[in-house]
């Protein structure tokens, strides 16, 4: 690799991850959600005043609910609400359920195994619903918090873990229709948002090199409107300022709907909000309300493969999108920020814990080995004359107190591998050793994922993502085979 190769490439972090080989420069529109993808906020300040807002809203009801806090801890992105259980759950890609949590407290292993030893998490099922962007941490929250009082029977009249869920829910789906919370943000931004310098140079490199630019938000045209003139700022054309990033702005598009359905279209005609309906459709530079993609495609003249989305939001962005229109997707998850920076600190001890790792496989090999000639020695079916097992079972002796060893150096290392990123669940994208099934869910329906939209503009308008090659169990093993024959090992 020549040296301004290695130069040119981003820090790790802020790298462009693609599961799917993507070629932008076959790609002639690009959308964007906005919150949590274009607007990225101060998560902790944005997610306790939603949780703020919901506590009062159930205090007003008598749950007693006074003393309670938000705990940015308590939960991360890619958990399942267990509604059927009152449980928080970190699962696997397979559905098995790894890490739970009842109410504010973490199961036993024991526990654990009693509630989930024949039950799969299957998204498909009502009674799991996916953590899917962070405006969910507050929800978490408050419904670990609010467990806990209905298991001390101090919430009558709500029927169950399920009913309980559905009553939060509510709460905060309220929180965020209002506009108190709204006015919070506008009136406080620098508390709420985290400015991006590169994002509007990104916008205009993706004009710049022919594709058009969308915004297509759930928020509504009033809260758009001061979001993106806080983010952007002034524009070359003072009459439409940020507007002039975007060929197209569309509000309260009610995804996953706007992809599956026909909506009405309104075009908003004034700066007060002002609707009329869009008899002639759309046109380029209009701001409008509602809508939907087929109208979109209609108006591009694109389809399919020709246009990116990019969202923050498991399904409603990119997993309804991908499916029913074959748009290419992109994900925005700035948790892999922090997720990277723990991995890359952990190297050290990580390696140390692989090796480890590998010779405890080693004496586990010669053990079961020395097992099975010591049960075919005392049955006598080995086809050789009867021997004394007194060697291999003094052999065996000592091979378990090695791996009893070899386990009390493995531990530590294993449990602090275990609470990287939040000492509860760990890491976003791991379910013990093997892929989480939020890792699942963004493998399966995002080609790419990233931490911020920015980062497509240090990878240009043309760039070609190339997705790895897939490893497989056998390839592994088919490698290391090769060092070993290589090496004389």
């Amino acid at each position: 690799m020549t040296n301004h190769e290695e130069s040119d490439r981003p820090v790790p972090g802020r790298r462009v991850f693609c599961n799917r080989t993507l070629n932008l420069r076959a790609i002639r529109a690009v959308g964007f959600d906005m919150d949590y993808t274009l607007v990225h906020y101060r998560t902790e300040a944005w997610e306790e005043r939603a949780y703020e807002h919901a506590r009062q809203r159930l205090l007003a009801l008598g749950w007693p609910l006074a003393d309670a806090v938000f705990d940015p801890e308590l939960a991360t992105l890619g958990l399942v609400f267990d509604t059927e259980s009152g449980n928080l759950v970190k699962a696997d890609r397979f559905g098995y359920v790894k890490r739970a949590m009842h109410g504010t407290r973490m199961l036993s292993f024991e526990e654990q195994r009693q509630v989930y030893a024949g039950v799969l998490v299957d998204l498909a099922e009502p009674r799991f619903r996916l953590m899917s962007t962070l405006f969910a941490l507050s929800e978490a929250c408050l419904y670990a918090q609010t467990v806990d009082l209905f298991d001390a029977r101090r919430l009558p009249g709500i029927m169950g873990y399920g009913g309980l869920y559905d009553k939060v829910r509510r709460s905060l789906d309220a929180v965020h229709a209002e506009g108190e919370l709204k006015a919070e943000i506008i009136a406080a931004p620098a508390t709420f948002v985290e400015a991006d310098p590169a994002l509007a140079l990104t916008l205009k490199d993706l004009r710049a090199a022919g594709k058009k630019v969308l915004l297509i938000t759930n928020s509504d045209w009033a809260y758009t409107q001061a979001m993106m003139g806080l983010v952007f700022g002034a524009a070359p054309d003072a009459s439409r300022g940020w507007r002039t990033l975007f060929d197209m702005v569309i509000v309260s598009a009610r995804k996953p709907e706007f992809f599956s359905q026909p909506n009405p279209l309104f075009e908003v005609v004034s700066p007060e909000g002002l609707l009329r309906p869009a008899a002639g459709g759309l046109a380029a530079g209009g701001v409008y309300w509602g809508g939907d993609a087929a109208t979109v495609e209609k108006h591009l003249g694109l389809s399919g493969a020709e246009i990116l989305y990019v969202g923050d939001h498991i399904f409603s962005d990119v997993h309804v999108s991908k499916s029913l229109l074959r748009w290419r997707t992109a994900l925005v998850v700035r948790e892999i920020e922090d997720e990277v920076a723990a991995l890359a600190a952990f190297q050290g001890e990580q390696r140390a814990l692989d090796g480890l790792m590998h010779d405890k496989e080693a004496i586990e090999r010669r053990y079961t080995r020395l097992r099975l000639e010591l049960l075919r020695r005392e049955g006598g079916y080995d086809g050789v004359s009867e021997a004394s097992a007194a060697a291999l079972k003094e052999e065996l002796q000592a091979l378990r107190a090695e791996l009893s060893e070899m386990d009390d150096k493995i531990a530590p290392l294993a449990r602090r591998a275990s609470e990287l990123a939040n000492p509860r669940w760990g890491l976003l994208m791991r379910a013990g050793n093997d892929k989480s099934l939020l890792a699942r869910q963004i493998e399966r329906y995002a080609d790419i994922y990233t931490s911020r939209v920015s980062n497509l503009g240090a990878c240009t308008p043309f760039a070609y993502l190339r997705a790895p090659r897939g490893s497989l169990p056998h390839d592994m093993d088919a490698d290391r085979g090769s060092v070993e024959a290589a090496t004389g090992e």
